[in-house]
This record gives C-alpha cells, sequence and structure tokens, in this order.
C-alpha cells in the first residue's frame, strides 16, 4: 500500500544524517559490537543463534551510540561505556523479541521476525536471558548509581509494555495517556543510554540531568515520527511495511487526533477498524484520507519539532564541539526522517 503522504514543506536546505555521529563513535561501536558478539554466547545453542537474528537486523545502534556520544561529550577517556553501550543494545533488543511476541508481528526491519522463525516461546525465553544478561554486564560494571539508571529503565519499559496493553485498539484514549506509554516504553531507554555517559565521567549533577532530558526528549520525538511514517510512503524506505500500525490496530497519535477532531460517520470508522479490528479493502487509504483531512500527521511531526526543540536545548549546557554538533544533527535527522 504505497500511499504518499503530504506532510509539509518544513524541511531543511540539506538534508541531516548521522553521518557525523556515526564516524564519530565508529571506533568504540566496533568494540561494542565484539562486547554483544561475546556476551550473547551461550551453550543452548538457539540463544546465540535467535540473538543474533534480530542483533544482525538491529540498524544503527542508535541507543548504544548516545552512550557512546554523551561519554564523549563529557570527555571520558576509559572504557566502561562499551560494557554500558552494550547492555543498553541488550536491553532494546530483548524488548525488540517481547515486542513482537505482542504485537504478532513477522516482519523486522524487512525480514523474518524471530518469532516468525523460531515461534513465540523461543523468542521471549531468549528475551529473558538477553535481559538478564544486561543485568550481568551492569553489575560488573560495579557502579551502584549506573545500575540504579538501567534497572529502572528496564522496570520503566516492562510498565510502559503494560500500559500499551490498556489503550490498545481504544481511538478514544488521550493524547496524554499515549505519551505516558512512549514516554516509558521508547524514550526512557534513550534517556537512560545518554544519562550513563556523564555518569562514567562524574560530571556534575546538572550535565547528568542535562543529557537525561536530551534522550528523553529525543526518544518521544522519534517514537512520534514512526508513528507518522507508518502512514507514508516514505516507510518503505527504511525497511518497514506501511500501514502495520493500522493492521494491527495499534493507537497511536495520529489514530487518537483524528478521532478527537472527526465527525460521528468517521469515529464508527475508527472504532470499526481500529478497536474491532474489522477491516476492509481500501480501508487504509481511508484512514490516511481522515488524517490529510485533519492534519493529523503535520501536527504529529509539530510536536516531534516541539519536543527535538527541548532536547537541543538540554545540549546547550555543554561546549561547542563535533560530537555536540552530531547530536544535534541527530535530532534534525529524527524528526525529518518524516520527509
Amino acid at each position: 500500500m504505497g500511499v504518499v503522504v503530504n506532510i509539509g514543506d518544513k524541511q531543511p536546505e540539506k538534508a541531516p544524517s548521522v553521518d557525523q555521529l556515526v564516524k564519530l563513535t565508529e571506533a568504540d561501536i566496533v568494540r561494542v559490537n565484539q562486547h554483544i558478539i561475546d556476551n550473547m554466547q551461550s551453550p543452548v545453542a538457539l540463544i546465540p543463534q535467535l540473538a543474533g537474528h534480530i542483533i544482525a537486523a538491529g540498524g544503527k545502534r542508535l541507543r548504544p551510540m548516545l552512550t557512546l556520544a554523551a561519554a564523549q561529550l563529557c570527555g571520558y577517556t576509559g572504557s566502561r561505556h562499551i560494557g554500558l553501550a552494550a547492555c543498553v543494545e541488550f536491553i532494546h533488543t530483548a524488548t525488540l523479541l517481547h515486542d513482537d511476541v505482542v504485537d504478532e508481528s513477522d516482519l523486522r526491519r524487512g525480514q523474518d521476525s524471530a518469532n516468525a522463525v523460531w515461534g513465540n516461546k523461543a523468542s521471549v525465553l531468549v528475551g529473558d536471558f538477553l535481559f538478564s544478561r544486561s543485568f550481568q554486564l551492569m553489575v560488573a560494571d560495579g557502579s551502584l548509581p549506573v545500575l540504579k539508571i538501567l534497572s529502572e529503565a528496564s522496570a520503566v519499559i516492562a510498565e510502559g509494555e503494560v500500559m500499551q496493553l490498556m489503550t490498545a485498539n481504544d481511538p478514544k484514549a488521550t493524547e496524554e495517556a499515549y505519551l505516558e506509554v512512549i514516554r516509558s516504553k521508547t524514550a526512557k531507554l534513550f534517556a537512560a543510554a545518554s544519562q550513563i555517559g556523564a555518569v562514567v565521567a562524574e560530571k556534575p549533577k546538572t550535565q547528568e540531568e542535562a543529557l537525561e532530558s536530551f534522550g528523553m526528549n529525543l526518544g518521544i520525538a522519534f517514537q512520534l515520527i514512526d508513528d507518522v511514517l507508518d502512514y507514508s510512503a516514505k516507510q518503505a524506505e527504511l525497511g518497514k511495511n506501511i500501514g502495520d500500525d493500522f493492521r494491527e490496530g495499534k493507537v497511536t497519535l495520529p489514530i487518537i487526533l483524528a478521532w478527537r477532531r472527526g465527525s460521528e460517520e468517521e469515529r464508527d470508522f475508527w472504532l470499526r477498524t481500529i478497536e474491532r479490528v474489522e477491516q476492509e479493502e481500501g480501508d487504509f487509504e481511508h484512514a490516511v484520507s481522515l488524517m490529510e483531512k485533519h492534519n493529523t500527521l503535520e501536527d504529529t511531526i509539530d510536536r516531534a519539532r516541539h519536543y527535538g526543540a527541548i532536547a537541543r536545548d538540554a545540549l546547550g549546557i555543554f561546549p561547542d564541539s563535533d560530537i555536540k554538533d552530531a547530536l544535534v544533527e541527530l535530532i534534525d535527522f529524527c524528526i525529518y526522517r518524516a520527509y
């Protein structure tokens, strides 16, 4: 379903990218990848096989890259950030394995999901293994503040998953309730990954809190743009299926806004397609047309820009540097993926 959505003309003159951030963290990412490989080994052959399948499909390693970049921003010259970045990736990968089971997803970044290949039981159990391994890495680091930050993030992510179940298939959900879900489910790990960069560098609380704010608001912006991309032909370029959220009856901000602004007839459409998931040929295209009618996709992008601006402001206390510039460009990249 390749529906091209008009989502405005607020693109920057030059498309932002993550190339500079990748370049500046490249040497550390190589070490993180090796740490990941070393720590996902197990005498139970299925564990490294299944874990390797999803980790290999993990994209740009954005969350561990945040830990590496934050440590670099804080002038850290040790090696603790390597193990902690791997820990962050294990937490993220575990949540993906569990998400795909809960969502009954058959694809992950354009390839078969682990649960589609090995089944739900194996995916859940290997996800549990990766969560457990992440805690072993936290303990190996030996820092109680780091353990507190990452263990709290793990608990909040799980809470976010449960909160999402409570708002699932409910187009009447409030925007506030939905934002709380994505703060917990997505943005909390962005925040923790960034914050621990200041902790290992033993920086003042102000810098630690600034990086936490940067990560939290970046994560919210990132998820809001993901919400938009599910209804855009741009999604296909990112190796994802267009309309997956819609077909699963998943409630995201564009739907919440469309419900709020819609007529009685339009709300009946959302109840049928999202609440009851009784979908017919052409429903996805009609959903997109309603979003265009009520400007909900562009308004979701505007909200992402708002959170992106807060993330940018949070970096203001750090001196100018190449890594700071790369993190600012990352904010723009996350938002302008929509174009």
